[in-house]
């Protein structure tokens, strides 16, 4: 067969079947191949630990009486006050800042006292004047004594008319008289020296009582004064101070509920900052008054910590607690966060019932436990079954995450408290 034949039967195209088999299983191997390399990458992967967060499981026996009510509202404190000045002045000196603690009486800003000196200098000016003529008064009443007793004398023995004794008693009346009016003078002046060093007194202002200076409102130049200026540039206050030994919680409880508040329920208060720290507390008083368009009562709880965490204007939850029932049966289950429960639209495929689940730890891999819920309180839910309290749980868990997987675990937080 000549060359050029070959050629074009080379370039023929073999419909036959089964003609193209050799570059079909060359497909397959890559294709094979391919898969053992994503394999490989899986299982690569798959070695590696996944980062949770966890916490503790709260023994539901050691969570105290059942919640009868749940409401929200914010810290205030009893003992709040703007601190200002007496008298309206220019603020010559500043001595506080935001988050200071002072004393009672410990002076927090000074006034320009330039005024308020020089007129207390010249009060006691005054003072010292009327104090010298009241001096110079006594001198000569004592000289208006002694003559009247002598003209006194010399008209017994007929010596002198007896109207230079007239004269002499009524000379030591007017000075008797001058003295009294110059004695209640002195005394009208030393009260004009003592409202004299009030003002300069006044200049500096000094915290009424102990606390934390919460807001600094004026600086050295700036005007207060103890009135509103209208609208003006001059401050009313040079500073806000909290007593922080006064905070208590005020929550609106609807008032189809609020039958089942009483004085000194025992209560428990969960921050809106520290959802895991638990406070407890009590009903301090039901304010006797109601709010029409939102239908609630304001109630007044006491906390039984004064931590510096808490701070005024915090949101809060608090739960009433049922009076304790020693005839009650001892509560079971555990209780953890929310935020640990794995519901029903996050079980993977195949794992059975869709049923809620938490991760637990055990060493460095995870059980998918499933549990029974029970009531939701506080960002936290009572499991009735599947936990018993102290189990390490998965926090936020993590998206794929499956059972007996490896985990690296965080330090693990205490939900019942801080």
């Amino acid at each position: 067969m000549s060359r050029p034949e070959e050629q074009l039967r080379n370039l023929r195209i073999d419909r036959r079947p089964g003609a193209q088999r050799p570059a079909s299983r060359r497909k397959w191997i890559v294709l094979a191949a391919l898969a053992a390399v994503i394999a490989g990458l899986v299982v690569m992967m798959s070695g590696q630990p996944t980062p949770v967060e966890t916490t503790i499981a709260r023994s539901a026996a050691d969570a105290g009486p059942p919640t009868l009510l749940d409401a929200s509202g914010f810290v205030t404190a009893r003992r709040i006050a703007t601190v200002s000045a007496e008298v309206t002045g220019r603020v010559a000196e500043v001595l506080i800042e935001e988050g200071m603690r002072v004393e009672e009486g410990q002076l927090l800003a000074r006034l320009d006292a330039t005024v308020a000196e020089a007129q207390l200098d010249l009060a006691s000016a005054q003072v010292a004047s009327s104090e010298s003529q009241l001096a110079e008064a006594r001198t000569q009443l004592a000289l208006a004594e002694v003559t009247l007793k002598r003209q006194a004398e010399l008209a017994a023995r007929q010596l002198v008319a007896q109207s230079a004794v007239d004269q002499a008693k009524a000379d030591r009346d007017a000075r008797a008289a001058r003295l009294a009016a110059l004695q209640k003078a002195v005394g009208v002046a030393r009260e004009q020296r003592a409202v004299a060093a009030i003002g300069v007194e006044n200049t500096a202002i000094k915290a009424p009582f102990a606390g934390v200076i919460v807001a600094k409102a004026a600086q050295p130049g700036e005007m207060i004064s103890p009135i509103s200026a209208g609208g003006g540039f001059t401050r009313t206050g040079i500073g806000t101070l909290v007593d922080m030994d006064s905070l208590e919680v005020n929550v609106d409880v609807n008032e189809a509920f609020i039958g089942r508040v009483q004085p000194k329920m025992p209560v428990v208060a969960v921050l809106n900052a520290y959802p895991d720290w638990r406070i407890p507390g009590s009903v301090i008083a039901i304010v006797p008054t109601a709010d029409r368009t939102r239908a609630t009562v304001r109630v007044r709880i006491a906390l039984d910590s004064q931590d510096p965490r808490i701070v005024p204007d915090m949101g809060v939850r608090v739960s009433f607690l049922a009076p304790a029932d020693e005839n009650a049966p001892a509560p079971t289950g555990a209780f953890v966060p929310e935020a640990a429960i794995v519901h029903a639209a996050a079980v993977a495929e195949g794992d059975g019932p869709a049923r809620p689940a938490v991760f637990v730890v055990e060493d460095d891999t995870v059980r998918r436990v499933e549990v029974t819920l029970g009531a939701e309180a506080n960002a936290e839910r009572h499991v009735t079954a599947g936990l018993s309290g102290g189990e390490t749980v998965v926090v936020a868990v993590p998206a794929g995450l499956a059972d007996g997987d490896r985990v690296a675990v965080a330090a693990p937080a205490a939900t019942g408290g801080r």
